[in-house]
């Protein structure tokens, strides 16, 4: 899979894109458009997908650095994180621990402004687990979930299908699968052969079906700031799921 998760660069851009204030990602030097602002707290938005009620298990899927985890723990007893990036997974780790990690928000060229990222209040760090994992390859002893979470994960993994066919397993009679994927299917990641051959929901539908019924679907939007002037501003189509 691909190397670019584990460059400081990224490191730093997730750390904004989940823990950041809107006022670091959105300075008040300027005017930002309502759609930015709207985009803003994605990792927190996925997880309000799933019902408030206390769950014992919640598995979160491609984790990154920690932030939907976090959220998903405030409602389950235990959460586990797996992501493929190491350099996620040891950010997750020292946030969960409490410990602030210091990183550079990129404004051009070589200016940077330093910032610092921890948890927010609420989240009781042990009741969740970090570990490196390959999300198409997962552990046969992980066992079953209440909820399990998925976001802008599937379009990038080589091969999505073997992450559908272990989701039945993964997920108890009952729970929910919260699935959210901004469809950008791309050969850097995916190889043509494995992209949908109709459109993801309908992938996702004919895929799921027999195992899972579809609750509802909505997209949520994400903003990622690279630079001072440039930010990645995508949708993704979220699908609710509960396990027959």
């Amino acid at each position: 899979m691909n190397s670019i998760y584990e460059s400081e660069k990224l490191v730093a851009e997730y750390l904004l894109f989940h823990f950041g204030r809107p006022e670091e990602i959105l300075t008040p030097d300027r005017v930002w458009p309502q759609g930015m602002h709207d985009a803003l707290d994605f990792a927190v938005r996925t997880t309000a997908h799933f019902s408030p009620e206390t769950a014992d298990r919640g598995l979160d899927l491609g984790c990154a650095v920690g932030r939907s985890a976090g959220e998903m723990s405030r409602t389950c007893r235990e959460v586990v994180g797996i992501d493929f990036s190491h350099a996620f997974i040891h950010a997750a780790e020292a946030l969960r621990d409490g410990k602030p990690l210091a990183f550079d928000r990129r404004e051009e060229a070589s200016r940077v402004t330093a910032l610092e990222a921890r948890f927010p209040a609420g989240i009781d760090g042990s009741r969740l687990h970090f570990q490196q994992g390959d999300a198409m390859h997962l552990s046969p002893d992980l066992g079953a979930f209440d909820r399990v979470h998925a976001a802008n994960l599937l379009c990038r993994l080589p091969e999505p299908e073997k992450l559908l066919a272990r989701l039945p397993a993964l997920v108890k009679p009952g729970g929910e699968l919260v699935l959210a994927t901004p469809c950008t299917w791309l050969e850097e990641f995916t190889p043509p052969r494995n992209w949908p051959v109709s459109g993801t929901f309908e992938w996702l539908e004919s895929t799921l079906a027999s195992s899972f019924t579809l609750l509802r679907r909505a997209d949520e939007p994400f903003l990622i700031r690279e630079t001072a002037r440039k930010f990645q501003w995508t949708t993704s189509l979220v699908t609710v799921w509960r396990k027959k």
